[in-house]
């Protein structure tokens, strides 16, 4: 049985499942040379390279994934990236997330995350969430601190990247028994904000 995958609204964005009519869109944010190499994959060359991605997203949901969702700037009309829980398994998974340059430094990747992180504890029910990014990129580890992940360690030589080289990964987490007893700070703030909606569930 497939793992469920509402559809979910912010203020600012609607989180969907990502489909292949998202093909344009995925390319021009992956095509960056910032993009890919922060997240440990290499930017597409041509959009054959992005619709394979998003052949292969929408298997995940096969093999017992949550699914990738295609984020959504509402004023725009516009899918200005993805997250997703990744690493699924019964009781865990980890946070990811790609955003088109274009929308950085304005708390859209923040704001999504934030609705993922409440997805994975309430609907999937989650007692641990990762999030980990690559000790260079600075701006997920701000993101990071926002979403207030409690710091684990540096896995040393964790990630082979594209080009071969291993590099370190910097680890976060949040536990259930941070999330419903009230140690992360906008949860129930945020909740007021999120519509979570279960009529277009595939």
């Amino acid at each position: 049985m497939k793992l469920k995958q509402p559809i979910l609204e912010t203020p600012n964005l609607l989180l969907r499942p990502i489909a292949l009519s998202d093909v344009d869109a995925v390319y021009e944010y992956a095509k960056h040379p910032k993009v890919g190499p922060n997240a440990g994959w290499q930017p597409h060359i041509n959009k054959e390279e992005s619709k394979s991605f998003i052949k292969f997203a929408l298997q995940k949901r096969d093999f017992h994934q949550p699914g990738i969702y295609a984020i959504i700037y509402k004023k725009k009309e516009k899918m200005i990236g993805t997250v997703e829980i990744h690493s699924y398994k019964e009781f865990k998974g980890e946070l990811g997330f790609v955003l088109h340059p274009k929308y950085w430094n304005k708390g859209f990747a923040t704001e999504a995350a934030k609705a993922i992180i409440v997805y994975g504890f309430e609907v999937l029910g989650l007692r641990r969430l990762a999030y980990g990014h690559f000790l260079f990129n600075e701006p997920s580890k701000r993101v990071c601190e926002k979403l207030e992940f409690s710091y684990e360690g540096t896995l040393r030589n964790k990630y082979l990247q594209y080009n071969g080289d291993v590099i370190d990964e910097a680890i976060y987490s949040i536990i259930s028994e941070d999330y419903f007893h009230h140690k992360i700070s906008w949860v129930e703030d945020f909740k007021k904000s999120l519509k979570v909606d279960y009529q277009e569930e595939s």
